[in-house]
């Protein structure tokens, strides 16, 4: 009741406690001495003492409460300021319908009209981008582009080949290279993990004294540079150590790890593979790189490694010796350019100009010319300085309709009037389809786009694409309906009481046996070796 009382009980909070006045209580006054005021004060930081100096309820600048007259209110902030504590100092209270203080003013010399050209404000001017003299476009914003798709067919950690991806495909930009599995690393030489081993590598020429012979060519190891700052490259400052990504590379060689004098392999063909991209920015040291974009060169493996003094500057480098071990032909023989020419690859580029015609989107990727891609011959020299102008000012006219495909020659390589050499199937593949009763329509529909070479494997990927995870089925069930989704991704729709196929919503039951269809998996990691590992 009212007359109850409270025992052990601790009030933490007690400028919100408020004693309730009794009815006809006299109001109290100053001449009654201090006393409890009635409502709560506005301001949280001085709790409205007179005497307190305060920054949130009072000027803001001085803290001081006097002369209240003589404060403006920002229209912006809402905080208050003494006309003369400002800087410059006003006069009066200003008569305008809206005042801003110093700190919310937006400077109208830095506002651009319409017409006008963009200004440099005085943050940007004083930015290193703003004075520096550096020709380098960066790749034209492509260097730090995100990427618009992930490779998932194989995991990050995947030694080998990328499936559906053969010898010599190009691309014109690094980020292109990354979104296919490649090359994940959008600037970095070396992919890999110091504690495991390199996936990949890009040969670009960073070094002069780095020798390439196409098949067998020594790298030099990532480090020992000074890259300060938002600096991409920077000159030898340091010498270089086996550690991170050199010690990745040296994970590869079929040697134990020696930090101090290097080791070589004892069967180098052993050692784990390791994925070669040419850069074009590699031309000027080496005949075997693309004259334009970045080209998959194969399987390499680490012969040896060793550290040496550079030539150039002077600094210890770790050097690496590798060499290639490919069942496919290397893209500048004789070989491996009719194969390029039969698997139709090309560079592949980011184009706007089918947008608006065939329904395009800006990040699609379409072949950007149909010439070959100039590899150089195993008897061609490196070419002069006025061979390389002239090439490369024939590469950048204008394409007509007789070097290159029309747009629907460009979306159906198989519509080309070029030859496309067909996918061809292992017998122990060709057994297993014929073993996989469910799936056999859609074996059939599959099949029938082996003329197309590389792109059946793209084919393969969207016909056995998991409806939930949109990703390749891994563990597939195969429903009444002959549709195929992961185990896994079925068994959390079940577990959201769904119990139909997510597909075509038909009913499957709730005691519903989910069978792994285990020919199917099977046919999956023959055709994309490497993609459960990443499941």
């Amino acid at each position: 009741g009212s007359e109850g009382k409270l025992n052990d009980c601790q009030i933490r909070f007690i400028n919100e406690i408020f004693k309730i006045e009794k009815p006809g209580a006299h109001p109290l006054s100053l001449a009654d001495g201090k006393f409890l005021r009635k409502n709560d004060p506005e301001c949280d930081f001085c709790g409205g003492d007179p005497n307190k100096k305060c920054r949130s309820c009072s000027c803001h600048l001085c803290g001081g409460k006097q002369e209240p007259n003589m404060q403006v209110l920002c229209d912006e902030c809402n905080m208050a300021y003494h006309i003369y504590c400002l800087n410059p100092p006003l006069d009066k209270v200003p008569e305008e319908e809206y005042w801003y203080c110093p700190s919310c003013k937006t400077d109208s010399s830095e506002v651009v009209k319409a017409g006008e050209r963009l200004k440099m404000s005085k943050k940007k001017a004083k930015m290193p981008s703003a004075s520096t003299e550096s020709r380098r476009d960066w790749g034209r914003g492509m260097a730090c582009v995100g990427r618009t798709r992930e490779c998932t067919i194989v995991p990050s950690n995947h030694y080998g080949p990328i499936p559906g991806i053969p010898v010599g495909s190009t691309w014109r930009f690094r980020v292109q290279v990354s979104e296919a599995g490649v090359h994940r690393p959008h600037v970095g030489g070396i992919h890999g993990r110091s504690n495991d081993g390199a996936y990949s590598l890009v040969l670009a020429g960073g070094f002069a004294d780095e020798v390439d012979r196409g098949d067998e060519f020594t790298y030099t190891g990532s480090g020992g540079k000074n890259l300060a700052g938002n600096k991409r490259i920077g000159a030898p400052s340091a010498d270089q150590t086996l550690t991170n990504m050199n010690r990745a590379l040296a994970l590869n060689c079929d040697a134990p790890l020696d930090d101090k004098i290097g080791a070589e392999s004892r069967n180098w063909r052993a050692g784990k593979p390791v994925r070669v991209i040419r850069s074009f920015k590699g031309r000027k040291i080496s005949k075997y790189a693309p004259e334009e974009g970045n080209r998959y060169d194969g399987i390499y493996k680490v012969v040896k490694y060793w550290p040496e003094i550079s030539s150039s500057h002077g600094f210890l480098v770790w050097r690496y010796l590798l060499r290639r071990d490919d069942v496919e032909p290397a893209p500048w023989t004789s070989e491996g350019i009719e194969r390029s020419r039969r698997l139709c690859l090309r560079l592949q580029t980011l184009s706007l100009t089918l947008t608006s015609e065939h329904g395009l989107s800006s990040s699609s990727i379409i072949p950007h010319r149909c010439a070959s891609l100039g590899y150089p011959s195993d008897k061609e020299g490196k070419k002069t300085k006025g061979q390389s102008k002239k090439a490369s000012g024939a590469s950048k006219r204008p394409s007509t309709d007789d070097d290159c495909p029309s747009a629907s020659k460009v979306l159906k390589a198989s519509d080309s009037g070029e030859a496309v050499e067909a996918f061809q199937l292992t017998p122990q593949q060709q057994h297993l389809i014929r073993e996989d009763h469910q799936n056999q329509k859609l074996w059939d529909e599959v099949l029938a786009s082996l003329v197309e070479g590389p792109n059946f494997l793209k084919k393969l990927e969207q016909s056995f694409m998991c409806v939930c995870c949109q990703e390749l089925v891994y563990q597939p069930v195969t429903t009444d309906c002959l549709h195929n989704v992961c185990k896994d991704c079925l068994q959390r729709s079940f577990k959201a009481q769904v119990f139909s196929c997510p597909a075509c919503r038909h009913d499957l039951g709730q005691n519903y046996i989910m069978i792994p269809n285990e020919v199917l998996q099977t046919l999956l990691d023959l055709f994309f070796p490497g993609y459960s590992k990443g499941r």
